[in-house]
This record gives structure tokens, C-alpha cells and sequence, in this order.
């Protein structure tokens, strides 16, 4: 039997195909944090609060407020007059501030001699021997001394007619009044105790040195300057950069030991930025003009902030 082939077959559509049930959703395909997710997101805010407010109200907003200031001319009582940029004209025409600069700096070359004064320390004092933690408290005591106690022991030490400092020599010598000696013999006892400081940093970090690397060193004849160099000075290198960022930072801010030892003289021999701007803002009643020294100040010491937590990022990655 033959079998024609109609247009109409030609035309009939064929049959439907079941569709597949759709897959299921993926669990991280949701849209949006899931529940719990947003929970321990409020709770982390929660507890970053606190934090974030005193730093907004006791760091962000004095910087702000200083550099608000420092467009104006006040005298902390009368009202506030505008003058733009004349404080800092006149700040970068002033000698005393170029003065100050100078001892800035003297301050940040001789105060970088702490971290390796303080490594020397403690390499010494990391001994298991008896008596060594009595030891280890005598030469931290000078940390724990108020900056006021400090100046007030070397102004004695240095004294020309009494002092211990002239009995060594067999003659008075009058460093605090003379204006090429002021400014070393403050940073002399600057570092009685930043030596400390930065002897319990290190003493803390010789304590978490890596036994088997040391061992292993031991084995291969490693000893002396060279066990230090290759091996444990590597090892402090997270402690050795918190020592110099520290003591950077102390150097720029140093006012305590002026303050006390020489009050910025002899005629403005010894003063500092931080003590110029008190000394303007104290006694003469410039705060305009103190604060334009507190934001150059701080200028200086964000580009050092910056460029070292860069640093430290980059090591981190």
C-alpha cells in the first residue's frame, strides 16, 4: 500500500517536548547579605563606635579646628578677625622658626641613635643569668619617669657649679646656657629614656625569636656579627620599624624636657616647633599664629605618617 504525504501533514507541528523543572538557586546567588551576615555587620558598628567618635571628636576635629584657626588673627578673648594667609607669610619670614626647624631636625638625626642604643641593651640584658630581671627594672626605670623628673636630674647633672657633669670634667661647664651645647645636652637626656623604650621592644622580640633558625644557624658555624646581621636582626624587623616610627615621632613632638631644662634659650637657641607654638600661644596670645605652626608641624609629621604606613602595607602584602 502506498501512503501520500498531504500538505497538511507537511504543515502539522510536532508534539510539545516536556519542559525540565528549573534548577534550584544557588545558596550564594542570593541577592543581598543574608541574615545573619547583616547581624555580625550591626554588631561590628556597634562596637566601632565608640571608637570612631572619640577619634572624630578628640583627633579629626582639633586638626580641622586648627586649620580653621590658622586663617585668623585672635588673641583668645577678643573676636576673631580673618587675615587669610598673613600667619604664614609671616611664620616663614620669622628666623626663630627656621631656628626651631633646624633643632626639628638635629632632634630626629641624633634621637634615631635610641633603637640601636636600646638593641644593645637588650642583647646584653637577654641573659638567663641570676639577678637580671632586677637588672632589666633598673634600666627601664628611666621610662616610667615623668619628662619633668628627667629634665629636672640632667639640669642638675649639667650644673656648672655642682654638677656631676663638672666633677667628671674637673670644671663647670654651663651647656644648658650656651647656645651651642642646649639643644645636644637636651637631646642627651631625651635619650636616657628612649633608650629604654625601645629596650623593651627588642627585648620583647629576642624573646619570639625562631629557636630552630638559630639552632640551624649554630649549625653552620654562624656566630657574633654575622648571627646577628643574617639571622636575628631579620627577625626584628617588625620590632625594629615600631622603634623607628616611635621615635621619630618623639622627636618631633619633644617640648617637655625644653620646657623644663631651658625654656626655648638661651634666645631661642634650643626651642622646637611644638615649644614655639606653645610659647606663641602661652605667653604672647597668638593662637591664629600658633595654630599655623601646629598645622605646619603637623604637615611634616603626616608626610612621615604616610609614607612609613605605605610602607608597612606594602611589607604586608
Amino acid at each position: 500500500m502506498s501512503h501520500s504525504v498531504t500538505r497538511q501533514d507537511i504543515n502539522a507541528t510536532p508534539p510539545s517536548q516536556p519542559q525540565a523543572p528549573p534548577l534550584p538557586r544557588a545558596a550564594g546567588s542570593r541577592r543581598g547579605p543574608s541574615p545573619t551576615a547583616r547581624r555580625q555587620r550591626k554588631a561590628a558598628l556597634l562596637f566601632l563606635a565608640p571608637a570612631c567618635f572619640m577619634v572624630a571628636v578628640y583627633v579629626v576635629w582639633p586638626i580641622l579646628s586648627s586649620i580653621w584657626l590658622s586663617f585668623y588673627n585672635w588673641d583668645g578673648m577678643t573676636d576673631k578677625v580673618f587675615v587669610g594667609l598673613a600667619n604664614y607669610i609671616e611664620l616663614f619670614q620669622a628666623p626663630t622658626f627656621y631656628t626651631a626647624l633646624k633643632n626639628n631636625l638635629i632632634w630626629l638625626v641624633l634621637f634615631l641613635l635610641a633603637p640601636p642604643m636600646g638593641l644593645a641593651v637588650a642583647l646584653y640584658l637577654n641573659q638567663a643569668v641570676s639577678g637580671i630581671r632586677v637588672v632589666k627594672s633598673l634600666f627601664f626605670a628611666p621610662f616610667v619617669l615623668s619628662g619633668v623628673v628627667v629634665g629636672l636630674i640632667f639640669s642638675w647633672f649639667y650644673d656648672p657649679t655642682f654638677g656631676l657633669f663638672a666633677v667628671i670634667l674637673g670644671h663647670g661647664v654651663p651647656v644648658l646656657g650656651d647656645a651651642h651645647y642646649a639643644t645636644f645636652g637636651i637631646i642627651f637626656a631625651a635619650l636616657w629614656p628612649q633608650t629604654a623604650y625601645c629596650m623593651i621592644l627588642y627585648l620583647t622580640g629576642l624573646t619570639s625569636l625562631n629557636s630552630e633558625q638559630l639552632e640551624a644557624a649554630r649549625m653552620e658555624g654562624a656566630k657574633g656579627w654575622a648571627m646577628l646581621w643574617h639571622v636575628v636582626l631579620p627577625q626584628l624587623r617588625p620590632v625594629t620599624f615600631m622603634a623607628i616610627v616611635v621615635t621619630v615621632i618623639g622627636a618631633l613632638r619633644s617640648f617637655d624636657l625644653i620646657s623644663v631644662m631651658t625654656g626655648g634659650g638661651p634666645f631661642e637657641s634650643s626651642t622646637v616647633l611644638a615649644y614655639y607654638m606653645y610659647d606663641q600661644a602661652i605667653k604672647y596670645y597668638r593662637i591664629g599664629y600658633s595654630a599655623s605652626i601646629a598645622v605646619v608641624l603637623f604637615a611634616i609629621m603626616l608626610v612621615y605618617i604616610v609614607y612609613h604606613l605605605r610602607r608597612m602595607l606594602r611589607n604586608e602584602q
